[in-house]
């Protein structure tokens, strides 16, 4: 029969089992350190930690002075000065927060017991202006790697209360910080529970980006047209907070999602807002026009000279057939050929060194380009209509958008050489069609039917700062109205900040 000391006995060993597991499965990697802070066996601390994890500095100025009398763990968490020290005794969350850079103190080596305290050496670089948006005017402040500080760059824009983060971890391996942020009161909370709900539906080992996650949620996975906007800009989530839509924020990234979006939000640059609304639009008509220009140009080329040369005037046919005169490719062929070049140059200037890659790019194009055209392997008419293409797919503001016009003008082509004009036609046709169905986040991407009043406030067009005074319907907002106050006479027209 059992005693009760043998029951107690047994519970011991039980728990000094569960206490030394988490130990034993982290000993194996050898930039792991268990030591002790005293050659008394009787009364040393245990020090367990990841040497490449945590701030040596820290360590030594802010924990180990307060180790060396004989101190209980409470005691310890009232008097060592780090903010975040947590008194645990659950192995999983002790291996996670040893994983995030704490500390684990112990008493004696084989406590269940041990007090977590937050060492972890954060090191990011500073905050500084976006690379893949720049501006000429505006702010000029970007997102980094470090969901902390792209939190408080998004509370220092938006100081109120209604700014609401919900922090998850994603990622069976990378266990990654996801924050998604929204502005209580103005967004549809189906939207919010919707990017909620499929975050946590992710099954994948590692998140290292917020391009993983944004193609993992969106509406339709196959299709071209990106469903969400990344953007390195604090002023765009900013705005897009306020009307309403939802931000996803991955730690180590820089790159913010904003859903949901239709198309012609790739085609808004936040500095539109900075010159008056007359400019703006006329920005913005030239980004609509760059768009057809860089899909079309080069199709239309193919389908008129194969098929359709009787379209071309008289004076303008004489200077097209002088230029393909040595030209041994039919004009699909030589599109083809030219438009590859072109993307090739492009992927050679990004992934060269800096220092060399604007130079290389712009000199290796032009000198390619001169050879091909004397070597007679192209007329320097398409060179033209290449480059002018190429330009027009940069007039995006977003980049991922900018990809999908460099992308989308090749099975356009392609079909120019099979069917001429009515294969541009069908293109046009199909895609068309494929962005009406088209979705983000369960909302129109197109945003063409039903028409909307809102749209010709600061979608389609721009009108002045005093027209836009609601929010976009589509987003289904809570708060209808976008300005506070009657811009002729200052009355609240909401309660939202009262």
């Amino acid at each position: 029969m059992t005693t009760k000391k043998e029951l107690l006995d047994a519970e011991d060993s039980s728990q000094r089992s569960r206490g030394q597991n988490w130990l034993n499965r982290l000993s194996k990697s050898n930039d792991f350190v268990h030591e002790q802070t005293s050659l008394k066996e009787e009364d040393p601390y245990w020090l367990s930690y990841y040497r490449t994890l945590i701030s040596s500095d820290i360590l030594h100025q802010d924990v180990l002075p307060y180790l060396q009398e004989q101190l209980s763990l409470e005691e310890l968490k009232r008097i060592i000065p780090v903010e975040v020290i947590i008194f645990t005794k659950d192995p999983k969350e002790i291996i996670q927060n040893l994983m995030r850079g704490f500390l684990a103190l112990q008493k004696h080596e084989d406590d269940e017991e041990c007090l977590l305290v937050n060492i972890g050496n954060n090191k990011f670089r500073d905050v500084s202006i976006p690379t893949l948006e720049s501006s000429a005017i505006g702010p000029q402040v970007g997102f980094i790697e470090e969901l902390d500080i792209n939190i408080n760059l998004i509370r220092k824009r938006l100081p109120v209360p209604e700014l609401l983060v919900i922090e998850m971890k994603v990622g069976e391996l990378s266990k990654t910080n996801v924050a998604v942020l929204y502005i209580d009161g103005i967004a549809d909370p189906e939207n919010v529970n919707t990017v909620v709900q499929r975050i946590s539906d992710v099954q994948y080992d590692h998140i290292l980006d917020s391009s993983y996650l944004s193609s993992m949620i969106e509406d339709n996975t196959n299709s071209l047209f990106p469903q969400s906007i990344s953007t390195e800009r604090v002023d765009r989530v900013a705005a897009g907070l306020t009307e309403g839509k939802i931000i996803i924020a991955v730690d180590g990234s820089p790159n913010l999602v904003i859903v949901p979006v239709t198309l012609f939000e790739s085609f808004i640059a936040m500095e539109d807002y900075s010159y008056s609304w007359i400019i703006g639009n006329f920005f913005r008509f030239l980004r609509y026009s760059s768009f057809y220009i860089s899909t079309l140009l080069s199709p239309m080329y193919v389908a008129i000279m194969t098929y359709h040369y009787e379209l071309i005037p008289a004076p303008l046919l004489e200077t097209l057939v002088g230029s393909r005169a040595s030209v041994p490719f039919p004009p699909f062929l030589e599109a083809l050929l030219l438009e590859i070049m072109i993307e090739m140059v492009k992927e050679a200037g990004i992934r060269l060194p800096f220092k060399i890659g604007q130079s290389l790019g712009v000199v290796g194009g032009i000198v390619i380009g001169q050879a091909v055209v004397e070597a007679g392997l192209t007329s320097n008419v398409l060179l033209i209509l290449v480059g002018l293409g190429t330009l027009a797919s940069y007039t995006a503001p977003v980049y991922k958008f900018s990809n999908t016009v460099r992308f989308i003008k090749f099975p356009v082509i392609i079909l120019s050489q099979l069917f001429g004009l009515f294969g541009v036609f069908w293109a046009v046709h199909f895609t068309s069609i494929h962005l009406l169905r088209l979705t983000s986040l369960g909302r129109p991407y197109l945003s063409m039917y039903p028409i909307r009043t809102t749209s010709f406030q600061d979608l389609w067009i721009r009108l002045p700062f005093s027209k836009q005074k609601d929010n976009p319907t589509t987003l289904r907002p809570q708060k209808k109205r976008k300005s506070t106050g009657n811009w002729e006479n200052p009355e609240p027209v909401n309660d939202f900040y009262e």
